[in-house]
């Protein structure tokens, strides 16, 4: 199914491919800068999960995941010079469904399931399929230079 039916505002927001399906890792591993490992709270421990935070599939428990990689809550998602940037998105019913990485240029990256990586708008993937943003997180970037 092309992506635009899954996510329609695709079409009007644009996005670019930017690597090829992947099943060895999945979004919110591609949001933590992983590309090696799939990230998911399963209660089973099949998959990697931060030992500090909860194996269940809330937003607090994706929340706490972030917060022990450096990240802390933020009340913007536009671009700052010095800090990197997360967005998680929730269904209706408030379950998490998908997290998304800004890039440099200030669009954003994401691994959809075991598909490809896009570069896209945050409202892009918007909708029925992954549901609104929640929370945006930032942390300083890896790349700044201490003195």
């Amino acid at each position: 199914m092309p992506l635009e039916e899954w996510f329609p505002h695709l079409k009007t927001t644009g996005y670019q491919v930017t690597s090829p399906a992947s099943p060895d890792y999945n979004c919110i591993g591609w949001a933590a800068t992983e590309d090696s490992r799939w990230w998911e709270p399963d209660p089973q421990g099949l998959y990697y999960w931060p030992e500090t935070s909860p194996r269940e599939f809330t937003l607090e428990a994706y929340l706490q995941a972030f917060l022990s990689l450096g990240y802390t809550p933020s009340d913007t998602a536009a671009l700052e010079a010095g800090f990197e940037k997360i967005a998680i998105y929730v269904n209706a019913q408030g379950r998490p469904t998908h997290a998304a990485r800004q890039l440099a240029n200030g669009r954003w990256t994401s691994k959809l399931g075991r598909s490809e990586d896009i570069e896209h708008s945050l409202e892009g993937l918007e909708g029925t399929a992954y549901g609104s943003v929640a929370q945006i997180l930032s942390r300083p970037s890896h790349h700044l230079q201490t003195s």
